[in-house]
């Protein structure tokens, strides 16, 4: 197994995919990101503004980070492959986290438009990574078309509940050929090292972090819960078994004798 996460072009040492959104400041953020050993940071291109201040968020990120645009807050085909070339011409970059939701109330994705809108960028030579439900299914389908990677939910975004369907996450490990990175809902650093152990290749996360008691430390913890997880995956766990198994073998028991 390979010591780096390679998608597209590029080849990552961290495994934690961070937002950038939520935090309390800028301080607090840039030092969860520090703390979360994070290479690639992610940021929404239609809820951020590139003008308003003389060092905007991007300026300082770049600096240290990989950015990964995202188009969150798209709903059609159209409004995503829009925000995406405006992403790429503004931050010279082909990767897009590729996001296609139905409403605001569960910002769960809209699969009838995610797949055709993810064709499209392809088509325009992006490296796309969507956003999208943990189905075994669509995620091969997205990776048909040409996508780089898949980015399966664990539950709705900002929900902190976990991943929700292991045996799906599972699937969409053994039947995918492109790197599977958990996308939303993740709570804490167990959900983090699970996600790890059922063989994904990264996480990205951010609520879990952001709005942590003190999301420095959350930050060092999911970063730490990665490598854990990726370790015991390549270790292999021991099979599940419905009955105990002792650990020494009876040879050599003292064994008393009784007197009549």
């Amino acid at each position: 197994m390979k010591n780096f996460l390679s998608i597209g072009n590029k080849k990552f040492k961290s495994r934690l995919f961070m937002g950038t959104s939520r935090y309390p400041n800028y301080q607090i953020m840039l030092e969860s990101l520090n703390a979360g050993r994070t290479e690639v940071v992610t940021v929404a291109i239609r809820r951020i503004s590139l003008k308003k201040y003389n060092e905007n968020i991007i300026d300082i990120l770049k600096k240290k980070y990989f950015i990964l645009p995202n188009t969150a807050g798209c709903y059609t085909i159209k409004e995503a492959v829009l925000t995406a070339e405006l992403a790429r011409a503004a931050l010279k970059t082909n990767f897009v986290k590729l996001e296609v939701i139905g409403n605001d109330e569960d910002l769960l994705p809209d699969v009838e438009n995610l797949i055709p809108a993810a064709k499209e960028l392809v088509k325009k030579n992006f490296i796309v990574l969507p956003y999208c439900n943990d189905d075994p299914i669509v995620c091969k389908k997205l990776e048909d078309v040409g996508c780089s990677a898949v980015m399966p939910l664990a539950a709705p975004i900002g929900s902190g509940m976990g991943i929700q369907n292991q045996q799906n996450i599972k699937l969409i490990v053994e039947e995918s050929n492109v790197p599977v990175i958990i996308d939303a809902g993740v709570g804490t650093a167990s959900d983090v090292a699970i996600a790890m152990e059922l063989g994904c290749d990264g996480v990205l996360l951010n609520t879990a972090v952001a709005e942590a008691q003190n999301p420095k430390l959350m930050a060092k913890a999911m970063a730490d819960a990665i490598e854990a997880g990726r370790n015991a995956f390549l270790a292999g766990r021991i099979p599940k078994r419905s009955f105990a198994k002792n650990s020494t073998t009876n040879k050599g028991r003292i064994h008393l004798i009784k007197k009549n």
